[in-house]
C-alpha cells in the first residue's frame, strides 16, 4: 500500500521525500477525447501531477438532477495512465473562472449570504452533494492504487469569510466520507487571508504569480513547519469581454517559476493548460465590495496565456518552462506527443434557416409566470439562459423615460414590437421615452454570475423593476429560455424554422433569433495522438465524440454577429460577442464529423449582415491563442 504522507519539511511518499510539480487541467474545460493528450503534454513539460477543480453546478444544475459525476472518477484514471499523480480540489466552492463560483444556483437563491458558513441547511445540502461525488476520489487515493494524493479544503476561503466552525466542519466531512489522503487549504500569502481561510491540522498553501520568497514568508508565519507549496502559480490570467487581453512575458514567467523551486517548494502551475468555456459557464469578476463597481464577464476562451495553449499546442512559455522544470526531473523527459492538427480551411457554414426569438421561446421555454414584479432568474430557474419580461404601460399617459432598476446583466427592449434599445447596469434608461399605453418587453440576458468575492451568488435578470418615471409597472409575466432546453435530444427539431430570407422580412424581430446551418467535411488521411475518440487510448465511449480523423480542433468565427450562442452537431461552443477581445470560438475536433455538419447561430442582439467559417485557429504564438484583433 502508498503512503503519501505530509512532513516537517516536505511531502513523503512511503517515507522518501518527493516534489509535486503539478499543473492544473479541468476536465471540465477539455473535451473527454482529448484528455489524454492535454495530460500527455503536461508530462512532456516536466510534471509529476495534475490538478483539477469540481463543479458543483455542472453535475446538479437543479436540485436532485445529478448529472455525469463519473466524469471526475474517468480524469483521474486518464491521470493514472499518463504516470500523473492527481490533486483535486471539490470545493464546494471553486473559484475558478466558473459560473457562481461553482455553487448551483439553486443553493446560492436558496441560501443567499448564508452560503459557505456554518448555517445547518446550507451544510446539508453540500454533505449530500459530497456524499454523491467523493466516492469518485476515495476510490481513486493513493493508498488504492489510484493517483490522487491531496485533496482541498474549500477553497480561498480566506478570501471571502471567517467562519472557521464551517471550515472545520467541511474539513471533517471530507474525513467521514473516506478521504484519507492529505488536506490542504490555499489561500492569499496575506495575514488576513490565512487566518481567515486555514485550518488547524491542515496543511496551509498560497497562491501567487511572482514573489515566491516573500510570499513563503509569509505563509511560515503561520505555518512554521511543513511543506511549501504554491498551489497556485499564476502564470498567466484570464480576459473579460470589452477588455484588451492579458498577457505575461513567458521569460518573466519562467523566472517566476524558477524562483519557487529554488525556495525548496512544490508549485501547481495554474493554468497548464486552460481549455475552453464550453455552454456558457463562464463566470464574471466585480473588482470589490462597493455596489457602484463595474460587471466584467469572463470570455469564453480560458486559454489563460498558458504555457499548453486553448488549442493544445506548445508555446514558447512551455518550452522555457521544460527547460526549468527539466534540472528537477528524475531522468529524461519524456517527447512530447504529436501537435494537434487543425482543420483545413476555410470552410463555409450555409445558414438557410431561421426561427425568430419569440417562436424560440414558444418551442423551448419555460412556461410563463405572471406576478406583481420582476422574477429573478434565480426564482424562475434559470441559470445560464435569458428570460423575456412582459409587461404594459397604462395609458393614456405622457411619455416618460423607462427604464430597469437592478438590471444583470443586458437587455434587448422592444416597445410596442419596435426595438427601443439595449440596457445595461451601466444605462439602464431607454434613450427615448415611452407614451402609454403600450406593451413593452425585456429580453435579458445573464452574462455570468461572479465567482469572486462578496458579491458571489447575486441574482440575475431585474433585480429591481421596470420604472416609468417613477412609478413601478407591475404586473409582469416571465418566462425563461435556459441553454439546457437546447442540449434535449431532438429539441430543436420543435424550432418551427423556415427560410433564412424570413428574417430580413421580420422587421426589428429578425435581427435575433435561432439561425440554423450546415457545412461539409471530407474525409481527411492520417491520425493525430489527440484526434477524435476512435484514436484516443480509453475514450471509447466518449458521450457524443465522433470526430474527423486527422483533426483535433477548428476554430469558428462570426464576423457580422454581435451577440449570442453557437452550437456545433448539438456541442455549445460557448458565448461569442462582438466587443472583443475574443474573435475565435474553439471546435474541439471530436464534436465534428465526416460529411454534412449542423450548426446553430442563437443571436440575441444584431445579426447584421452575418456570415459563420471554420477554420484551423489561431497560429500557435499568436498574442492570444483563439483570438485575434479586430
Amino acid at each position: 500500500m502508498t503512503d503519501f504522507t505530509v512532513g516537517d519539511d516536505c511531502f513523503r511518499l512511503d517515507g522518501k521525500p518527493v516534489r509535486l510539480l503539478s499543473g492544473a487541467l479541468h476536465y471540465f474545460r477539455v473535451h473527454e477525447a482529448q484528455w489524454e493528450h492535454r495530460l500527455a503534454m503536461l508530462a512532456a513539460m516536466g510534471l509529476n501531477c495534475v490538478e483539477t477543480y469540481v463543479p458543483w453546478n455542472l453535475h446538479e444544475p437543479r436540485e436532485g438532477e445529478v448529472r455525469d459525476v463519473g466524469a471526475l472518477g474517468r480524469f483521474l484514471d486518464a491521470a493514472g495512465r499518463a504516470g500523473l499523480w492527481a490533486i483535486v480540489r471539490p470545493g464546494p466552492y471553486i473559484c475558478a473562472e466558473w459560473e457562481n463560483g461553482g455553487l448551483p444556483v439553486w443553493v446560492t437563491g436558496r441560501f443567499g449570504r448564508r452560503v459557505r458558513t456554518r448555517d445547518a441547511e446550507y451544510r446539508a445540502v453540500v454533505e449530500r452533494w459530497f456524499r454523491e461525488l467523493l466516492p469518485q476520489v476515495v476510490q481513486r487515493q493513493v493508498s488504492r492504487g489510484g493517483p490522487v494524493i491531496l485533496v482541498q479544503a474549500e477553497n480561498e476561503y480566506g478570501s471571502y469569510g471567517s467562519d472557521a466552525v464551517y471550515l472545520e466542519w467541511l474539513a471533517g466531512l471530507l474525513r467521514q466520507c473516506g478521504v484519507t489522503v492529505p488536506l490542504f487549504t490555499s489561500d492569499g500569502p496575506e495575514d488576513h487571508m490565512l487566518t481567515g481561510g486555514s485550518v488547524p491540522g491542515l496543511l496551509a498553501t498560497a497562491n501567487f504569480g511572482s514573489g515566491a520568497r516573500q510570499g513563503f514568508e509569509v505563509l511560515r508565519r503561520h505555518q512554521p513547519r511543513g511543506p511549501l507549496m504554491c498551489m497556485e502559480f499564476w502564470c498567466g490570467w484570464f480576459d473579460h469581454w470589452g477588455a484588451a487581453p492579458v498577457l505575461r512575458d513567458p521569460e518573466q514567467a519562467a523566472g517566476a517559476l524558477r524562483e519557487i523551486l529554488e525556495c525548496g517548494a512544490s508549485v501547481n502551475i495554474y493554468m497548464a493548460h486552460g481549455g475552453t468555456n464550453f455552454g456558457g459557464w463562464a463566470g464574471a469578476n466585480r473588482s470589490g465590495p462597493h455596489q457602484d463597481e463595474s460587471f466584467q464577464p469572463t470570455v469564453t476562451s480560458y486559454d489563460y496565456d498558458a504555457p499548453v495553449d486553448e488549442y493544445g499546442r506548445a508555446t514558447e512559455k512551455f518550452r522555457l518552462f521544460r527547460e526549468v522544470l527539466e534540472a528537477y526531473a528524475e531522468g529524461p523527459l519524456p517527447p512530447l506527443p504529436p501537435e494537434p492538427v487543425g482543420l483545413a480551411g476555410p470552410v463555409r457554414v450555409e445558414l438557410a434557416e431561421w426561427a425568430g426569438l419569440g417562436d424560440v421561446l414558444e418551442a423551448l421555454g419555460d412556461p410563463e409566470t405572471e406576478s406583481g414584479v420582476p422574477p429573478t432568474f434565480e426564482e424562475l430557474g434559470v441559470d445560464r439562459g435569458l428570460v423575456r419580461y412582459r409587461l404594459a404601460v397604462p395609458g393614456p399617459r405622457q411619455a416618460y423615460p423607462l427604464g430597469a432598476s437592478g438590471l444583470r446583466d443586458r437587455a434587448v427592449v422592444y416597445v410596442d414590437g419596435v426595438r427601443a434599445g439595449v440596457l445595461t447596469e451601466e444605462s439602464g434608461t431607454l434613450p427615448e421615452p415611452v407614451a402609454g399605453p403600450a406593451e413593452v418587453e425585456l429580453w435579458v440576458e445573464s452574462l455570468g454570475r461572479v465567482n469572486y468575492g462578496p458579491r458571489l451568488g447575486e441574482p440575475k435578470g431585474v433585480t429591481g423593476g421596470v420604472l416609468h418615471e417613477r412609478q413601478y409597472l407591475h404586473g409582469v409575466r416571465a418566462r425563461g429560455l435556459r441553454l439546457d432546453a437546447f442540449e434535449a435530444a431532438g429539441a430543436v427539431a420543435a424550432v418551427p424554422f423556415g427560410p433564412v430570407e424570413a428574417a430580413a422580412g421580420a422587421g426589428d424581430a429578425g435581427r435575433t433569433g435561432l439561425f440554423r446551418g450546415t457545412f461539409t467535411i471530407e474525409g481527411t488521411e492520417g491520425t493525430t495522438g489527440a484526434s477524435a475518440a476512435s484514436g484516443v487510448p480509453g475514450a471509447s465511449g466518449v458521450p457524443g465524440a465522433s470526430g474527423v480523423p486527422g483533426v483535433d480542433h477548428a476554430g469558428l468565427e462570426l464576423p457580422g454577429w454581435t451577440r449570442g450562442f453557437v452550437w456545433v452537431n448539438g456541442f455549445c461552443l460557448g458565448r461569442y460577442w462582438s466587443v472583443g477581445p475574443q474573435r475565435t470560438l474553439y471546435v474541439p475536433g471530436p464534436v465534428l464529423r465526416e460529411g454534412v455538419n449542423e450548426v446553430w447561430v442563437l443571436e440575441l442582439e444584431d445579426a447584421g449582415g452575418p456570415r459563420v467559417e471554420l477554420g484551423p485557429g489561431a497560429p500557435v504564438g499568436t498574442d492570444a491563442p483563439g483570438m485575434v484583433q479586430p
